[in-house]
């Protein structure tokens, strides 16, 4: 399977954003999910995950009540949103596969990786 990720860009500090991953090749729907993000200079980040049927979901310490994760499988589609996003949060923002473990911030337990977006936000 291949994750592509869509709807990053250029926002203002405040600005709502929601980000994509759509599975190509084959399906996301049986597996859990998770977003991470990298700023430049910094180690990639772990910010969302979530299990197969959307039930459970799991959020980074330094970003928890702030993104909000969720899927819908009939569209083999993850999506990660913002309400109000801020400097801080410029990143590249990948989608992931969490395929071993049962730990969500683990970078180990993720064997495929989208390609990232770019997610820029002025203040």
């Amino acid at each position: 399977v291949k994750l592509v990720e869509s709807g990053g860009g250029l926002v203002q500090a405040g600005d709502p954003l929601k980000l994509s991953c759509i599975g190509s090749g084959g399906t996301i729907w049986d597996t859990p999910m998770g977003w991470w993000r990298q700023a430049a200079g910094k180690e990639r980040e772990f910010i969302a995950a979530i299990n197969l049927r959307g039930d459970r979901t799991w959020y980074g310490d330094a970003v928890k009540g702030r993104f909000t994760v969720s899927r819908d499988n009939r569209r083999n589609t993850v999506y990660l949103q913002n309400d109000n996003l801020q400097p801080d949060d410029t990143a590249v923002y990948y989608c992931a596969r969490w395929a071993f473990g049962s730990e969500a911030p683990l970078i180990k337990n993720y064997d495929v990786w989208g390609q990232g977006t770019q997610v820029t936000v002025s203040s």
